[in-house]
């Protein structure tokens, strides 16, 4: 399978580089169109086919659908259901024919769709203008870069920088694209694949340890998770600065909101503003009075739950993260917002315990084994973690201690852009020996703690 992670991943940005900045700019569409096909065949042939016919489908229900135009709510209906076909029958038929499932996870139909429907929805309310051939509209939906994991794009704001972006090929650029890449890449092997051993050993048989190791472990899960997927982003947002496109930001140091509302406003940005836009405010969002606005915000979560698969422990996660945010709304305003600093330093952590707590759900089987794990966590017996280290997979002291650097070094980073300062800037303000200097740590930085062996895939292209 091609993917960001594989060896041949590079070299192909590389060629696909070269070759954006020497193709016309109204052409440069069929370019990313033919990286498309590229990607979506290596991952399934079949999904592929199926994605294909499902688009095509799409595009003519779009022709049909725009204000004004008879018939139309039998071609927006048509539309939806062919967007939302495959999802839902590689996703969620898998609980009658289990081997269904394996269709669907590394291709991200979950994107593909909701990419989709947004785009016939978006055409039905007259945001955009439909497609104008079927080639563009797989050329967006299917946008190789964001393909598995987002982040989610509208086809009003990507084709047209698919169509003109810059022309002209910028060494800063480059160079800011390739820092950004390489944090992600960072984030991905020095952090998500190393605490990815501690989570699975834990998670597999939570019996066998004590509860200071169990709760060590949904703590790595939230970073685990954390890196994965912002490291994701990251490389794809890297990799698209180097072309001169503006996509998405997905991540905004979300472990220092101070409520779950601002944590979703922080966390998964581009998903939240999709079920904003697209479920939210279509139910009536905040128009209908106060129990209505509840109603609908428990029952966004609840759907959301659900695109991240089926079952329970999905649906329980996303119920959890809508009362929550239920409640904060009846809370009196100071409350609610949690400007003031004594408020922000209780709330920070009260948030950061609701995510490492529903995420434990997130993260098991069934409901039965989260069960089992929160019985380990009060009834285990407990001792230092750190002198039983290698229970949890780790071979050495020495990984600990470098899983522990990378997740340091994360919060650091973190929390010099919640202070307003970027390193990128300002490194690349900086002198240019300084600045070498600074790369060739880096490099040795990221070699010395990066783990290489897992060749584990990225964790939302399963959702």
């Amino acid at each position: 399978m091609f993917s960001v992670t594989s060896l041949g991943f590079l070299p192909f940005m590389a060629l696909f580089v070269c070759l954006w900045y020497r193709v016309p700019q109204p052409s440069r569409w069929k370019l990313v169109l033919a990286a498309n096909a590229v990607f979506c065949l290596s991952i399934d042939i079949g999904a592929f086919f199926a994605v294909a016919l499902a688009t095509a489908v799409v595009w003519q229900a779009a022709q049909h659908a725009q204000p004004e135009q008879p018939s139309r709510r039998g071609w927006l209906a048509l539309g939806l259901a062919a967007a939302l076909l495959p999802l839902l029958v590689l996703k969620y038929s898998g609980m009658l024919v289990p081997g269904l499932r394996d269709l669907y996870k590394p291709f991200g139909l979950a994107y593909y769709s909701l990419q989709l429907a947004g785009y016939l929805l978006d055409v039905w309310h007259g945001r955009t203008a439909p497609a104008p051939s079927y080639a563009r509209l797989w050329c967006y939906a299917g946008f190789f870069l964001s393909l598995t994991q987002g982040p989610f794009n509208r086809y009003n704001t990507l084709m047209p920088q698919l169509e003109a972006a810059s022309k002209t090929f910028e060494t800063q650029r480059l160079v800011s694209g390739l820092q950004r890449s390489a944090w992600g890449y960072f984030k991905k092997f020095a952090i998500a694949d190393r605490a990815a051993i501690v989570v699975s050993a834990a998670f597999a048989d939570p019996a066998s340890f004590d509860r200071s190791q169990l709760i060590f472990a949904t703590v790595m899960y939230s970073f685990q998770l954390y890196a994965d997927f912002s490291g994701y982003t990251d490389i794809v947002l890297g990799m698209g600065e180097i072309l001169g496109l503006h996509l998405p930001e997905n991540f905004r140091q979300p472990f220092f909101s101070a409520s779950v509302k601002e944590l979703w406003a922080r966390w998964h940005i581009s998903l939240s503003q999709w079920f904003r836009d697209y479920v939210y405010i279509p139910l009536g969002g905040n128009r209908k009075g106060i129990a209505r606005r509840d109603a609908n915000l428990l029952l966004t979560f609840l759907v959301s739950g659900l695109w991240h698969g089926a079952n329970w422990t999905f649906l329980v996660w996303g119920g959890l993260h809508g009362l929550c945010q239920v409640a904060e709304d009846h809370m009196p305003a100071p409350l609610r917002k949690r400007k003031s600093l004594p408020l922000r330093i209780v709330g920070v952590p009260l948030t950061f315990a609701i995510f490492v707590t529903t995420f434990t759900i997130f993260r098991t089987s069934s409901l039965g084994n989260a069960a089992a794990y929160f019985a380990g966590i009060l009834h285990n017996p407990g001792h230092e973690v750190f002198a039983q280290y290698w229970l949890l997979g780790l071979t050495s002291k020495l990984e600990l201690l470098l899983l522990l650097l990378g997740i340091a070094l994360l919060v650091l980073v973190d929390v010099l852009h919640e202070c307003g300062l970027h390193l990128r800037a300002w490194v690349n303000a900086a002198p240019r020996p300084v600045r070498w200097a600074m790369y060739e740590f880096a490099i040795f930085a990221f070699l010395l703690m990066a783990s290489f062996y897992s060749n584990t895939g990225f964790l939302y292209a399963r959702f």
